[in-house]
């Protein structure tokens, strides 16, 4: 009888813990404004990846406005994209789904259904949604939006009256104008989509910055990756490391002299800062306004970069310079302890659309197959979290110009598919981080390359 009433008064408190971190994580999600709807504002750079960002340890960049928003909220150092390029990237941004899913393979509009993206129910939920600067994916549903203002591709955009503006210059009006008309009784949600820190393909300087940034880094050295040679590359395979291979042809645009390396990454750190700069003016007119306290404000990126390592430029393939961006998240609910800390955990950028509609409290629809990443900063008991992800990424244009390629991404191990070839390579990321060193045909390493060949089967079929 002592037995069964000591057995029932334990249950009792498990319940009683159990129920009060539940009221808690509730609480939490209230926000410090109760029930009032939270606030969402996306801050969306190009090109842009995991360490260029100073609080990231980059030992040139400064970025001291996303130090500070990293210092006050939460860094995710392990946020990953799961297609490293613009359009099909922002896809996923905003339908929370894999390319398997969502069916954009290139730059052309998704097809999942508008009301099933993040901004397609905020507005059905009368929220104030806008979009300021790149789109990617078509020509911009602007009658879906309140506000619309849509531009990519140069960095000096003509105006009406012959002048010209800094496409970043032009991000900053467009955000402030958004923030400074929106009607006071709506709560909002607002991307702000850089252009910078892309490349104007068609222009031979590349990286365009403003004038008054060009003293910036001028007696700055940039260090270059160890795996930044000409040895790297001829250990790619052979259908990537030639010069038909378009990062080929644009390292060669971007970074084929040690001169060329040094203006090039010099103008790329400068519209960096930049971007920070006008992050800076953005969030100062969040609190001059009095928001601070009900927006969840995000700054990610749609694909890392490569700065010349495996001898390549640009995006596109499943090694680390190209997949890893930054994530830095600052959540009003989010409790004081947690401001400024890491979290190595992998997000991606699926994860995005259903983090903004729990924070706003609304369902996602199950078309959705990202997580919510909030109870990793607002739950005291850490939840159940991946720890492998599918990469994609689709041939474009020709075997030639982009082959595609698939991963699975661990973070001690990584296994490479090209499907047009077949090939497979095999990564041992903790002895050989710069993915140098190929496994696959290393009988050593048989096991692990089967076992990771059949879970990256499963997890690619459940991608669709």
């Amino acid at each position: 009888m002592i037995r069964t009433t000591f057995s029932l008064l334990a249950l009792l408190f498990i319940a009683a813990i159990q129920f009060i971190e539940v009221s808690r994580v509730a609480a939490a999600n209230d926000g410090p404004s109760g029930n009032k709807p939270m606030n969402i504002l996306l801050l969306y750079a190009d090109d842009w990846r995991h360490d260029t960002l100073g609080v990231a340890g980059n030992p040139v960049v400064k970025t001291p406005t996303l130090d500070q928003l990293a210092n006050d909220g939460v860094r995710f150092t392990q946020n990953c994209v799961t297609t490293s390029i613009c359009g099909i990237s922002r896809a996923t941004l905003f339908t929370g789904q894999w390319m398997s899913r969502h069916g954009n393979r290139s730059f052309k509009p998704w097809a999942t259904p508008w009301e099933e993206t993040f901004p397609g129910l905020l507005r059905q939920s009368g929220y104030h949604v806008g979009h300021v600067g790149k789109w990617h994916n078509g020509k911009i549903p602007a009658d879906k939006f309140d506000f619309s203002r849509s531009y990519y591709g140069t960095h000096w955009i003509e105006q009406p009256d012959g002048t010209k503006i800094h496409v970043t210059q032009k991000n900053e009006k467009d955000a402030l104008d958004f923030l400074r008309e929106r009607p006071s009784d709506k709560p909002f949600c607002l991307t702000v989509a850089f252009f910078a820190t892309h490349a104007e393909d068609s222009s031979p300087l590349q990286f365009l910055p403003q004038p008054e940034s060009m003293t910036l880094y001028e007696d700055v050295t940039i260090p270059v990756a160890e795996n930044a040679t000409q040895e790297s590359f001829e250990r790619l395979p052979d259908f990537v490391g030639n010069e038909k291979n378009e990062g080929r042809n644009r390292w060669h645009w971007r970074f084929d002299t040690p001169e060329k390396y040094q203006t090039m990454m010099k103008n790329y750190y400068r519209l960096a800062t930049e971007v920070d700069s006008t992050c800076g003016r953005i969030l100062a007119e969040l609190k001059n306004q009095g928001l601070d306290d009900n927006t969840l404000v995000i700054f990610t990126t749609d694909n890392g970069y490569y700065h010349a390592e495996h001898g390549l430029a640009d995006k596109w393939y499943p090694h680390q310079e190209s997949i890893r961006v930054p994530l830095i998240v600052r959540d009003p609910r989010m409790p004081a302890n947690m401001a400024g800390k890491t979290n190595d955990d992998f997000t991606l950028n699926v994860d995005l659309a259903p983090t903004i509609l729990a924070a706003t409290r609304i369902e996602a629809p199950e078309t959705m197959q990202g997580t919510d990443i909030a109870p990793l900063y607002l739950s005291n008991e850490k939840p159940a979290w991946r720890d492998e992800f599918f990469y994609e990424h689709p041939m474009l244009k020709s075997t030639d110009f982009i082959p595609a390629s698939e991963a699975l991404v661990r973070k001690d191990w990584k296994y490479f598919y090209w499907p047009e070839f077949e090939r497979e390579q095999l990564f041992d990321l903790k002895s050989d981080p710069i993915e140098e060193s190929d496994l696959s045909s290393d009988p050593a390493f048989t096991s692990q390359l089967e076992g990771m060949r059949k879970r990256f089967a499963e997890l690619k079929s459940a991608a669709k």
